[in-house]
């Protein structure tokens, strides 16, 4: 059925998804597709293959229907589709009306450069006592703004925006979905310029966004932003109240920094009074950063004790100015996100403060939409290189290689694009360099620092976001939209790197996150992960820690519950966490046992301050058929013993049983929740629906050396290996340090390189292990994988007798996590 609308404002849709990307899709029942026609892709090409996925409510383009599409969605006599001029507005609207109905402070951030930064460390830094909500990694367009603000919930007490325009009147439509109380203008540059008549109309735009906002921070330094607040933005908002800093006499507060080897003091003397604080970070761009969060946290009520315990924890935000090992002796800056001039000039000025070496290269993409003249704008970038003192340049893009004669430095490289770069570079000839890698995120500068990083980093475990969140949504299949599900990131997420899958996890709106111990749980809440946290292995000592960042304690045992209700009487807090009783139903592991109901229940009725979140129990043989009696068995202990305590308790209670193999095989016993552990990391515990999972984690190694050897020759320690004809032996750079584990040796492990499968070959070694290349077309330094798609790590667990859960908890720590999105 087709609505046709000339406006939004009847749409009332009854989705709780709203999907503009049809390889998102999760709950196709409860999801709203946009169809969208963009530069590169056309949403309503996807509109039929989502209706035979069960969406039902679409928003399409009057313009963009032909005939037979027409005519195929008429067909349709279960669907709605609303029928909009643009589907963007369409959406914009409808999260405008979702915002409409929370009042909680709103922070709205702008700028040329930082807003991601700013953002990603105020939800960190406000984390601990605030349930914040923030734009996922940079959604700041006219798309993914609505798509942040609709993630808002009633339990949220702190929303973190960001708003990014390109062009006149963007911010006037985000300003009624994000609608802030607080605003942070975080600076202003060339980013977009050619979008705009001036600088001083973008500067306007973006003020677009605190036409109502009670409070705006900025920095006074930036004269033209200072001007235009006064004189645009105070008349239409007379009531603003600003708090201004910078060098400036006359800021509210007056900001300057000291810098000493490891540290940089910063002083703040003005409306908050004289106060000093300590980072660790020392370039411009990130002290800058730093400052505006520092103002928002003391106007939000933070002493300056607390924010100086908060930001000593703060990390440089990914793909924003991280510095990293490379290959041949080298550090990489990595800073693909963004190029502009201002963007260019805080990246020298990290690059300058950098020791590590003393031999500087800038790898630089052309400068995009900055609405300079080519022969201005370059004079002013090699002036700028130029004054850094920078050796090398290596520029990329056809209007920097025509530009070339304006660079006086010592050596210089250009090409046309990136390909031809990666084709063409010597990269031997980059040694003991310090690497600057800036490019305008078009340049797919990323494909650069892989190949600056990948020779240095030997061993690399990569994970793959797609096919987590591919693996969530097949088990949320098995479920159903009424079955909660609970998300075990303990152990590092299973050797993936616990903060980066949480996020994916918060972002795609699992209900519970489980972790073993108290401290992976504050990680957690300190990288700004605000869901609720379970934590499986609490202790008396741990309790304060609990309750200071929100973590939800398991309790298995009369001791443990009796430590918890005299720490709760002693707190008298009605911000205590609740809990969640554990009932030993067969594991025998921990958890209360049937003896133990009475007390239990005795205890709940005298302590009606116990807040009791779930009940649950663990299956002990759901992988295996032949234990299915003893799962039946234990699934009615369970509801019995659940039952009598929600009873006492007077309320309902969330139940689950269900590990990520029960979810496969006793889809009848799922209850209120599932706990999804192993199977979101690409493994089917029970082995009957593998093929339906991705694999998430690709180990990979490199070939350090290459030797050929005689038949008779033995290799590695104890002269285990043993040559039965000429061979040529390759040495990898992994070990049982790394989590490969030993009983791998010896022709039981086989590796995949350049689409071989060659053996081990000696006993794994500490750091390194020997294979055997023979038949295999290898060079030094080539890339081998341990363990992917080509080399499944079921079949490497079965190998040697374990299970897969041992061998990614195995991976070292030393080895570095890259996570990646297609």
């Amino acid at each position: 059925m087709i609505l046709t609308e000339n406006t939004t404002a009847s749409i009332q849709t009854k989705a709780d998804y709203l999907l503009t990307d049809s390889r998102q899709l999760t709950f196709p029942e409860k999801s709203i597709f946009f169809a969208i026609r963009g530069e590169r892709h056309d949403g309503h090409q996807f509109i039929k293959t989502l209706y035979q996925k069960g969406v039902r409510e679409f928003v399409v383009e009057e313009n963009s229907l032909n005939e037979t599409l027409r005519a195929e969605i008429n067909s349709w006599k279960d669907a709605t589709v609303w029928t909009v001029f643009s589907s963007i507005r369409a959406l914009q609207k409808i999260v405008a009306e979702h915002r409409s109905h929370f009042s909680l402070p709103v922070l709205g951030i702008v700028g040329s450069n930082g807003k991601t930064i700013v953002k990603e460390w105020l939800a960190q830094l406000t984390a601990p006592g605030q349930r914040v909500v923030a734009s996922p990694k940079s959604y700041n367009s006219q798309i993914g703004v609505p798509l942040s603000v609709w993630n808002l919930k009633k339990e949220h007490t702190l929303a973190i925006f960001e708003a990014g325009v390109s062009r006149a009147h963007e911010m006037e439509y985000l300003q009624t979905v994000i609608r802030p109380t607080i605003g942070i203008f975080t600076n202003i540059g060339s980013a977009h310029d050619d979008g705009f008549r001036s600088r001083k109309q973008k500067i306007t735009e973006k003020l677009r966004l605190f036409t109502k906002v009670k409070t705006l921070i900025y920095c006074k330094d930036y004269t033209e932003v200072d001007e235009e607040i006064k004189l645009i933005l105070r008349p239409v908002n007379p009531f603003l109240k600003t708090i201004s800093w910078g060098s400036h006499s006359d800021a509210d507060v007056n900001v300057s920094y000291e810098a000493y080897q490891n540290k940089t003091i910063i002083k703040l003397n003005g409306i908050f009074g004289n106060l000093q604080l300590e980072t660790g970070f020392r370039d411009n761009a990130s002290l800058e950063n730093l400052t505006h969060c520092i103002l928002f946290l003391l106007d939000f009520g933070l002493t300056a004790s607390v924010i100086q315990e908060r930001i000593l924890t703060l990390r440089p935000v990914s793909m924003r100015l991280e510095l990293k090992e490379g290959i041949n002796n080298c550090y990489v800056i990595d800073d693909t996100y963004n190029n502009d001039l201002q963007g260019l000039t805080m990246a020298l000025n990290f690059l300058s403060q950098q020791e590590q070496r003393s031999h500087r290269t800038v790898i630089l993409s052309d400068v995009l939409q900055s609405g300079q003249a080519p022969t201005e704008l370059y004079g002013i970038i090699a002036q700028l290189l130029f004054e850094k003192k920078i050796n090398r340049l290596v520029g990329i893009g056809p209007e920097l290689s025509r530009q070339l004669k304006q660079f006086n430095i010592a050596e210089t490289n250009f090409y046309e694009d990136t390909e031809a770069f990666l084709k063409e570079f010597p990269f031997n000839s980059l040694t003991n360099s310090l690497v600057l890698v800036k490019g305008a995120r078009t340049f797919s500068f990323e494909k650069i620092v892989h190949r600056l990083q990948q020779k240095v980093h030997g061993t690399v475990l990569e994970i793959n976001l797609d096919a987590l969140t591919h693996n969530l949504n097949f088990y949320r299949t098995k479920i159903g939209s009424e079955t909660k599900i609970m998300v075990m990131v303990k152990a590092f997420a299973y050797g993936s790197g616990s903060s980066e899958v949480a996020s994916l996890l918060q972002y795609h709106r699992v209900d519970y996150l489980g972790v073993a111990y108290a401290d992976e749980g504050v990680s957690l809440r300190q990288s700004g992960i605000t869901l609720p946290i379970m934590v499986m292995n609490s202790t008396a000592p741990t309790f304060d820690t609990l309750l200071q960042y929100q973590l939800e304690p398991e309790i298995y045992s009369r001791r443990m519950l009796t430590d918890w209700i005299e720490y709760i009487k002693l707190k008298n807090n009605s911000e205590i966490p609740a809990v969640h009783l554990k009932l030993d139903t067969g594991m025998h592991r921990l958890g209360f046992v049937e003896d133990d109901y009475e007390w239990l229940c005795e205890q709940l009725t005298v302590n009606p301050s116990i807040k009791v979140s779930t009940i649950f129990s663990h299956l002990v043989g759901a992988d295996d058929g032949i234990h299915n009696n003893f799962s039946h068995l234990q699934y009615g202990r369970f509801i019995k013993g659940a039952v009598r305590i929600e009873e006492t308790l007077g309320y309902p209670v969330t139940k689950h049983i269900l590990n990520s193999a029960g979810i496969v095989r006793f889809p009848e016993f799922r209850l209120d929740m599932v706990r999804l552990g192993i199977g979101l990391y690409g493994v089917e515990a029970t082995g009957q629906q593998q093929h339906f999972l991705q694999s998430v984690g690709t180990l990979k190694t490199v070939v350090s050396q290459i030797k050929y050897l005689s038949a008779g020759e033995t290799v590695g320690y104890s002269r285990r290996g043993i040559v039965d004809h000429d061979s040529a032996i390759a040495t990898l750079a992994i070990g049982y340090a790394d989590g490969y584990d030993r009983g791998l040796g010896n022709g039981v492990g086989q590796v995949y390189v350049n689409g071989t499968l060659c053996p081990t070959i000696g006993n794994v070694c500490m750091d390194m292990t020997m294979i055997d290349v023979t038949n295999a077309e290898v060079e030094e330094g080539d890339e081998v994988i341990i363990f992917g798609s080509e080399v499944p790590i079921t079949d490497l667990a079965k190998r040697i007798g374990t299970i897969p859960y041992e061998l990614l908890t195995g991976i070292g720590e030393r080895v570095k996590r890259v996570f990646f999105k297609e």
